[in-house]
């Protein structure tokens, strides 16, 4: 039934006073809850009384927002680069998105093209850091043209020609991304092959499956003849990336030249050689970087830097690579899911949001 003009005032007066009666602390609004209540009475032409009570409750949270000044804000602006690789995109992305995330002011240029093209946008200014490979670092970039027994030699000799040049190599990475030899598991377990220099007694049958420019390469064809003895009785040149594997599955190529950090190797299908010689040198990743820049950035950027570099294992290389090259998943949001599950980034946050309305009539 509906009421007359005047009692539906008088309820929405009451309703409208109730709730606003919750927003102001003279009424008893706060951090505890707050009931207001109002009555309308209306008698009607029968002489029957009908009173209606409204009734609003409302719990308040006070909040303390306390500003924090993150370490790199008002710190220079400055780029960082990566090459043009999908697991060079992914170094720079974790990477930046890691500096970004401690206030540091930060562009990330990518494809920033081959060793010399970098050195002298380092030497300029315009590059303040990038991922490189330290085997790549010590032979292409400080010219240094012999093997190193352990990483630590090929890291201290690295650093001494980057120090000499106004840079440093920061911590190197867990996971080494070099060549290595592969070959599928029963053909291992059916020739007993662990080794390359296990590769001798079947190298007379052996078609060996590499990039063209293994044949060439010091730390190719030659090395593993020098260093263990093998000389396969054909090469096949195969490009990096899934053909190799897939020469290996149909049995073109008995052993393949592949890398460390295929997302391939995950299958566990495909056993790596031993290479006790360490023929293919270390393949750690070490951020270059300019040390005018991190003395203007203070010690937060490197240790944010280093901080993301221990993180990265080479299972895990392994599986980022994974996302990105089968998965067909952008760089830069796996290296967001990777870090946010590192404590790295913060998880994103979720709000709920819920609307509950009770009407009773009678």
């Amino acid at each position: 039934m509906r009421r007359g003009a005047s009692l539906a005032g008088s309820v929405s007066s009451a309703l409208a006073c109730g709730i606003a009666a919750l927003g102001l602390a003279g009424c008893g609004a706060g951090s505890r809850p707050a009931t207001a209540a109002t009555s309308a009475t209306s008698a009607s032409a029968s002489g029957t009384t009908t009173t209606i009570t409204t009734t609003a409750t409302l719990t308040t949270t006070a909040t303390a927002t306390t500003t924090v000044t993150l370490p790199g804000a008002g710190r220079p602006p400055v780029t960082i680069g990566d090459e043009n690789t999908p697991e060079q995109f992914l170094l720079g992305q974790l990477y930046y998105q890691a500096l970004e995330a401690q206030g540091f002011s930060v562009a990330l240029n990518q494809s920033i093209g081959p060793p010399e093209v970098i050195q002298q946008a380092m030497a300029t200014g315009q590059l303040a850091m990038y991922p490189e490979y330290l085997d790549t670092w010590d032979s292409s970039v400080a010219g240094i043209q012999r093997s190193f027994r352990s990483r630590r030699d090929a890291y201290l000799a690295g650093q001494h020609y980057a120090l000499a040049h106004g840079l440093a190599l920061l911590n190197p990475t867990p996971f080494s991304d070099t060549n290595a030899i592969a070959v599928t598991f029963d053909y291992a377990v059916e020739n007993n092959v662990q080794s390359i220099s296990d590769l001798m007694s079947v190298a007379p049958q052996l078609t060996l499956g590499g990039p063209p420019q293994f044949q060439q390469s010091p730390t190719g064809l030659s090395a593993i003849g020098q260093f263990y003895g093998v000389t396969p009785a054909a090469f096949k040149p195969l490009e990096l990336g899934a053909p190799e594997y897939q020469a290996l599955d149909n049995g073109t190529v008995q052993a393949a030249v592949v890398s460390t950090t295929d997302p391939q190797l995950l299958s566990g299908g495909y056993p790596l050689l031993a290479d006790p010689q360490n023929v293919f040198g270390w393949g750690n990743v070490v951020p270059v970087a300019s040390v005018r820049v991190l003395d203007a950035e203070g010690p937060t950027f490197e240790a944010t830097i280093n901080r993301v570099s221990a993180l990265l294992t080479l299972p895990m290389m392994r599986e980022l690579n994974a996302a990105v090259e089968i998965d067909g998943q952008d760089p830069g949001t796996v290296a967001t899911q990777f870090l946010q599950s590192e404590g790295v980034l913060p998880q994103p946050s979720t709000t709920t949001s819920t609307s509950s309305s009770t009407s009773t009539s009678g």
